[in-house]
């Protein structure tokens, strides 16, 4: 009779219909087993599973998958009063390509007069903090060998003061790339000046450590730094209108985005001067990660249609005030700027660029919870930069164009 039920349990567990859920191709898997339908039947080993890359432990199959494929698997099994006498059950796990993997990777022109790297990285000193920042080519720029739009630069200033830019230059204008380089680079030139700073850290000891000084006093003194500011940005513009006369070339051609944050910790606090124009968000994370806050206005619109570009004159008119933000903190955990490469896939509307719960989930993501099991480590980070390129990698359907993120930390 015990070797009918034993031989019963184990014909019914061979003839069941065991689906296992799809794998993707270098994503990683995972599925158990569950066989509380089968409480006498025990799963042994699963042969030809080596060839795909995962591995069989604890009633789990685990790992990340090598290619694409339809593969069949041999389950070796056992009754728990019958150990000596194995049973194979065959099932097959269906493992799909790699999204990734259906897009090509055509290199920019490295003879073009304006050829830049389809990636760049960079990590350091940022006031008293650190920074990375990665720009990385979108998948379809890559798919047809086109350039990376997107730029950033950082630079150590004078006096303390300290200057990371992002800019995100527009498909549409044939010299977007250039547009952007010249973008970050001439803003950052403008505020490597001591005078400059100087005279913005002076109106800035007014407004935020000046008790003595009248509401008007500090008034003026606030309007004097959004003045200088304004000097910064209009030399932006002026810098890419010079690039299209020199090339007989419109400066719509030059279309690009803009957003920068000049910092500096003073003995009251850290301040933070920031601009921007576009699509591109600047965040500011507090110390316990309970509060965010947006540093500046984004022109969003459906379709891009509310996009605006520093290559705009029309954008230097009385709202122009608007678009400049200046804050003083105490303290902050992450200052953040990107460009919609990142911010479309990962936030999908402006609204949740202030929600921290989405933050949350956000850093969360960078810490390794993501398909790719991709980290970027904050404390262990000799290499951070380049765990940062890694996880721009990420894959999100329908979203392919250049990514670049900026963390202070």
């Amino acid at each position: 009779m015990e070797k009918a039920v034993i031989y019963k349990e184990k014909e019914e567990f061979k003839e069941v219909h065991l689906v296992l859920k799809n794998a993707s191709s270098k994503q990683f898997y995972e599925f158990s087993f569950e066989m509380d339908d089968f409480p006498n039947i025990k799963i042994k080993s699963i042969a030809n599973l080596q060839e795909t890359g995962l591995t069989f432990d604890n009633n789990k199959i685990s790992g990340i998958p090598y290619t694409s494929s339809v593969h069949e698997l041999d389950i070796e099994f056992y009754h728990i009063r019958d150990q000596n006498s194995t049973e194979i059950k065959t099932v097959h796990l269906l493992v799909n390509a790699d999204p990734k993997d259906l897009w090509k990777n055509i290199p920019s022109d490295i003879n073009d007069i304006y050829y830049k790297p389809d990636e760049a990285s960079y990590q350091g000193q940022f006031s008293d903090r650190k920074i990375t920042i990665v720009s990385k080519r979108g998948r379809s720029h890559a798919h047809e060998g086109k350039f990376r739009d997107d730029d950033f630069a950082v630079n150590e200033l004078p006096g303390g003061w300290s200057i990371v830019s992002v800019a995100d230059g527009a498909g549409s204008a044939v010299m977007a790339r250039e547009g952007s380089r010249l973008a970050v680079g001439s803003v950052n030139s403008f505020f490597n000046s001591n005078e400059i700073l100087n005279e913005i850290s002076n109106n800035i000891e007014i407004v935020y450590n000046a008790s003595d000084s009248s509401k008007e006093i500090r008034s003026e003194a606030g309007e004097n730094v959004l003045k200088l500011l304004y000097k910064g940005v209009r030399h932006v513009y002026d810098v890419l209108d010079q690039a299209a006369a020199e090339h007989s070339l419109s400066v719509k051609d030059f279309h690009t985005t803009l957003i920068f944050a000049l910092t500096k910790k003073f003995d009251f606090g850290y301040v933070i001067l920031t601009f921007g124009v576009g699509d591109c968000p600047i965040n500011l994370i507090n110390p316990e990660f309970s509060e965010v806050m947006l540093l500046n206005t984004m022109d969003v619109g459906e379709f891009g249609g509310g996009t605006r570009f520093i290559t705009m004159k029309e954008i230097f008119n009385h709202d122009m005030v608007s678009r400049f933000g200046m804050t003083c903190v105490n303290d902050f955990s992450y200052l953040v700027l990107m460009t919609d490469g990142i911010y479309d896939p990962k936030f999908i509307t402006e609204n949740k660029l202030e929600d921290i719960e989405s933050w949350k989930t956000f850093f969360d993501d960078l810490n390794g919870n993501n398909d790719d099991r991709t980290k970027v480590d904050f404390i262990n980070d000799t290499d951070i930069d380049q765990q940062l390129l890694t996880w721009t990698d990420f894959w999100s359907r329908g979203n392919h164009d250049d990514r670049t993120l900026a963390i202070i930390y």
